[in-house]
């Protein structure tokens, strides 16, 4: 059968004055707005759990659903753009994205909610990248790195604000409102573009879609992902719902590889995989990313959970990682075209690593300024594992495998956060149940100790929930360090994975990665 021809499209004629810089503002916006609820959530957790009636582990579940719905959608961005058109795809997005919004707000129970978030993550997950491509189709030639600037500022400053945003709107106006602040956002900013936008649509194109490729992909990351989520509640693999979706999950990947390695036209190319930088630098990045993006959910989940902070407090110290990467970014952009980049990815993720065993030796009595200065000196060595990282895996490939590439490693990346934030959370829990056990069946003088309190006029039950207190917060501040000394270590194996790549011998083309 012949392939279908392209359907005429209005030339593309770049913008100048006005428009240029409400387009530029507005698309901006867009992936602010989608990179923002990766993170607004994680401080409002305990909110969340509390208010619908689950445990702080359950509602995790607010957070790995969107990010795996996320994952699962990039890869279909680029079919859908050359299908209907990229404008007309990034504005369907942004209202559907809108509406999930409002529908998470008014969920009434965990399911309801977990499953609008996932609906709101595949609408999410195509805006990130058609943002960037229609900036750079907007742009004129020689504004294209004011661009791609503008679109990675809000790429870093979302993750900043998105704590704060969500710890103030918790506090104040309660959980709902994290959600439902989207709404007038996106389906305003959906109609300017299209009024603005619309003589800038792509050209499109009847093209066939890899349909058994992408339900395989759904099939086994959806299964990986229930599991992990399930799997604490269920008792792991005594539970044969467990073991029914591990065996999805292995046998579903398996299938996924040999399908996509062997289809003509595959909703996902594998091959990059044969370039030796590529597969280490994803690698590095997988394991870094994932360890980072625990410590970013654990951190608000301990602070309140151990700590007696509030949302927005917990908020606070949560955005001083990001606080001192933007600081940082512009030095570590300048190095990167200097210095060997698998030299500065893992300067980078050794600090981060040093920084981690840091905090791994908190105490209880510790000052706001104590935590957040070490979250500060964090944060430091993030542009110095991303930027050069990106670099380095993009010029691994050939410059017409650059856009497969960069959506790939982003569905690394984003998979990789999904699964380290069930794993962790898990782990979190198991520990601080087993060292409590172990502190009680330790505890010294416990008894004269409630004797002492009773004498001071404490009723007897009031003194043993004295006890009890101090036994469960101490128990959760162990299993916080232990957690946190395992992602060291899992920084500093990203840290030695980088150097099986080779050095880059050509500066990766950033403005087709979109």
């Amino acid at each position: 059968m012949a392939p279908a021809q392209p359907a005429p499209a209005a030339a593309s004629t770049h913008l100048t004055g006005g428009p240029l810089v409400i387009s530029g503002l507005l698309l901006a916006v867009a992936n602010f707005l989608v990179v923002l609820d990766t993170t607004i959530a994680n401080v409002s957790v305990p909110n969340i759990a509390g208010g619908l009636a689950v445990s702080p582990d359950q509602g995790v579940w607010v957070i790995t659903s969107y990010a795996v719905a996320e994952a699962i959608s990039v890869p279909l961005t680029g079919w859908l753009a050359k299908r209907f058109g990229a404008v007309r795809v990034f504005v369907s997005a942004m209202i559907g994205f809108g509406i999930c919004s409002l529908l998470c707000g008014l969920a009434p129970s965990l399911g309801v909610l977990v499953l609008f978030r996932v609906m709101q993550g595949l609408f999410g997950g195509p805006l990130m990248p058609l943002s960037q491509t229609l900036l750079l189709r907007v742009f004129p030639p020689k504004l294209a790195s004011a661009a791609t600037g503008l679109w990675a500022v809000t790429s870093l400053l979302a993750p900043i604000l998105g704590p704060i945003l969500g710890g103030v709107l918790c506090d104040s106006l309660g959980w709902q409102s994290i959600f439902y602040v989207n709404v007038p956002i996106a389906l305003v900013c959906a109609g300017l573009v299209w009024s603005l936008l619309r003589s800038q649509e792509t050209p499109t194109a009847k093209t066939s879609i890899d349909v058994v490729g992408l339900g395989l992909l759904a099939l086994w990351v959806g299964a990986l992902q229930i599991m992990l989520d399930l799997g604490e509640d269920r008792d792991w693999f005594q539970s044969p719902l467990i073991v029914g979706l591990g065996l999805t999950a292995l046998l579903g990947f398996a299938v996924f590889l040999i399908w996509e390695l062997t289809e003509r036209d595959p909703i996902v190319d594998l091959k990059v995989f044969r370039h030796r930088g590529f597969s280490a630098g994803v690698a590095t990045l997988s394991l870094g990313f994932g360890a980072f993006f625990g410590i970013n959910v654990l951190t608000p989940l301990w602070l309140q959970t151990n700590m007696g902070y509030t949302a927005s407090w917990a908020g606070y110290v949560a955005a001083m990682i990001g606080v001192s990467a933007v600081v940082s970014a512009p030095v570590a952009a300048s190095l990167a075209g200097k210095i060997d980049p698998r030299r500065l990815v893992f300067l980078g993720l050794a600090w981060i690593a040093l920084t981690t065993v840091l905090r791994s030796q908190a105490t209880s009595d510790m000052t706001f300024f104590q935590i957040s200065r070490l979250l500060l000196l964090q944060g430091f060595g993030m542009p110095m594992f991303f930027l050069p990282l990106l670099g380095l895996v993009l010029a691994s490939v050939t410059p017409s495998e650059t856009a497969n590439a960069a959506g790939l490693m982003s569905f690394c990346r984003t998979m990789s956060g999904a699964v380290a934030t069930s794993l962790v959370t898990t782990v979190w829990s198991n520990n601080a149940t087993r060292n409590h056990a172990e502190l009680s069946g330790a505890l010294h003088g416990a008894q004269a100790t409630m004797d002492h309190l009773a004498g001071a006029g404490m009723a007897l039950g009031q003194a043993r929930g004295v006890i009890e207190g101090i036994v469960e917060g101490q128990s959760v501040l162990l299993a916080t360090n232990q957690v946190l000394g395992a992602l060291a270590v899992l920084f500093v194996v990203a840290a030695a994975t980088i150097w099986l790549a080779p050095k880059p011998s050509r500066a990766a083309d950033m403005t087709s990665a979109h």
